[in-house]
């Protein structure tokens, strides 16, 4: 039965067959052959502690941090266009002296930005006086490919204290790094040579708990 967990594999079944390891997986059956390739995925995601392969996050939650003071400044000398002006009146005459605008996205590319792409498909703002507002595209820019920066537009009101929840998809679409290939395809051979081995880890208790321990230790509590 394939695993419920089905990540695009970091390197996939027919790519770890094209290999030198592929004698290694010649008694697989294609659905347990697959469900090897996304265990191995998701042990180099565990091992990284970041998302690698194509993932899609639900309603991410950030607390808004502050602006620059060159951003928003109360000078009259400093340019703002309407939009900008008319939400400084707005943030005065609700007393909040101070508004955020940035927030930073959990997964971002490690390397190779190039290869990672983003897609916003909610951004929520809810804030501490009240109240919420689903952004449009056009009201904030990013998230940055390195490092998920993202920022609301001048004029958007967003006092200290809210709270921004993004969903979005993102990862390695364009294609998986070739060393980030070969890591998984290391992985994914390491875990059928355990299941070939049986004297050294398969029914050996002490193995096998030290082995579930190893993957746990991903799971703890920071």
């Amino acid at each position: 039965m394939p695993d419920a967990d089905s990540p695009v594999p970091l390197c996939s079944p027919a790519q770890f067959q094209e290999g030198p390891y592929a004698d290694l997986v010649q008694n697989y059956s294609p659905g347990a052959l697959s469900d090897l390739m996304v265990e191995a995925t998701r042990l180099c995601e565990s091992e990284t502690g970041r998302r690698l392969a194509p993932f899609t996050i639900t309603a991410e939650e950030h607390r808004g941090e502050g602006m620059d003071p060159d951003e928003y400044a109360d000078s009259s000398n400093l340019p703002m266009d309407l939009q900008g002006t008319l939400g400084r009146s707005y943030a005065y005459a609700l007393g909040a002296s101070t508004l955020v605008r940035h927030c930073w996205l959990n997964e971002t590319a490690p390397r190779y930005p190039d290869l990672w792409t983003y897609s916003v498909s909610q951004f929520q703002i809810v804030r501490s006086y009240g109240g919420s507002q689903l952004l449009s595209p056009s009201q904030y820019t990013g998230p940055s490919k390195d490092t998920g920066h993202l920022w609301l537009n001048l004029g958007i009101f967003a006092p200290i204290g809210s709270y921004f929840y993004v969903s979005y998809s993102g990862g390695y679409t364009v294609g998986a790094p070739a060393d980030l290939v070969r890591a998984a395809r290391f992985m994914a051979a390491w875990l059928a040579v355990c299941d070939l081995n049986p004297s050294q880890t398969d029914h050996d208790p002490e193995q096998l708990h030290t082995a579930a321990l190893m993957i746990l230790a991903n799971y703890e509590r920071t």
